[in-house]
C-alpha cells in the first residue's frame, strides 16, 4: 500500500464528527442552557417577591406610626359636624354626617403644627379614620368644626382592606362602644387584609375614661 493511500484512508477517519455527537452536543447545551435560565428567572422573580413585600411592609409601617401620633394627642375638644350642635362625645364612631360608612372613627388632635400662626388656622385638626372601597383612608378638615359643604383632605394609608374595626379599653376590659364623654385609656385598631390576614395594633391614649367635658 503506497504512502499517499495510508494518509487517504486515516484522513477520512478523523474528518468530522457524527450525526448524534452533533445531537448529543445540542441536547446537552439546551439542558444547560434551559437550567440557567430557570436559575435566573427564580432570582428575579424572587427579588421583585422580596421588593413588593418591603413596599407593603413599608405601607403598614407608614400608616401605623401616623395613626399613633394621632391617637396620642387626642384632645378633650367636642366636634360640630355639619354646623350642628356640638356632640357630647370626644371620639366618634359615627360620622355618617360626613362619611358614607360605619367603619369609622373622629376625633380632634393637638399639636398640628402651625409656627408662628402663620396659617389662618389653629394648632388642633379633626382627623376621622375610615374604609373606602377597601382602601384606609385619612381625613381631615382645615379648621376643627367642619362645616356643611366642606371637602375633607384625603391620605390613601392601606390598600386591600376588607373590614375595619376600633375597640377601646377602659381600664377594665376592651369593648366596641364607648360610653360617652369619655376618653379611654388605648384604642385597638384592626384590619382584615386581602395578602396578610387580621392585623391588630393597640395604641396607648394620653386621656382618662372620666367625663369632664370642654369646648
Amino acid at each position: 500500500m503506497s504512502i499517499l493511500h495510508q494518509r487517504a484512508r486515516a484522513s477520512k477517519k478523523i474528518s468530522g464528527f457524527t450525526l448524534l455527537e452533533v445531537l448529543i452536543a445540542i441536547a446537552i447545551f439546551s439542558v444547560i442552557s434551559l437550567t440557567s435560565f430557570t436559575i435566573f428567572d427564580t432570582v428575579l422573580n424572587g427579588d421583585e417577591i422580596s421588593k413588593k413585600r418591603n413596599e407593603r411592609l413599608n405601607e403598614f409601617q407608614r400608616a401605623f406610626l401616623l395613626i399613633e401620633r394621632d391617637f396620642l394627642q387626642i384632645a378633650r375638644r367636642r366636634m360640630r359636624l355639619n354646623g350642628e350642635a356640638a356632640s357630647d362625645n370626644f371620639i366618634h364612631t359615627d360620622l355618617s354626617g360626613i362619611i358614607s360608612t360605619d367603619q369609622a372613627i373622629g376625633f380632634v388632635r393637638n399639636g398640628w403644627t402651625n409656627p408662628g400662626l402663620l396659617m389662618p388656622r389653629g394648632d388642633m385638626q379633626s382627623v376621622a379614620y375610615h374604609l373606602n372601597e377597601e382602601v384606609l383612608e385619612r381625613l381631615h378638615f382645615n379648621f376643627v368644626d367642619s362645616v356643611l359643604g366642606e371637602e375633607p383632605k384625603i391620605r390613601k394609608l392601606i390598600t386591600g382592606v376588607t373590614t375595619l374595626t376600633f375597640k377601646f379599653y377602659d381600664g377594665n376590659k376592651w369593648q366596641k362602644v364607648l360610653a360617652a364623654g369619655s376618653i379611654p385609656l388605648a384604642i385597638a385598631i384592626e384590619i382584615e387584609t386581602e395578602d396578610y390576614g387580621v392585623i391588630r395594633r393597640q395604641f396607648l391614649v394620653a386621656g382618662s375614661n372620666n367625663t369632664s367635658k370642654s369646648n
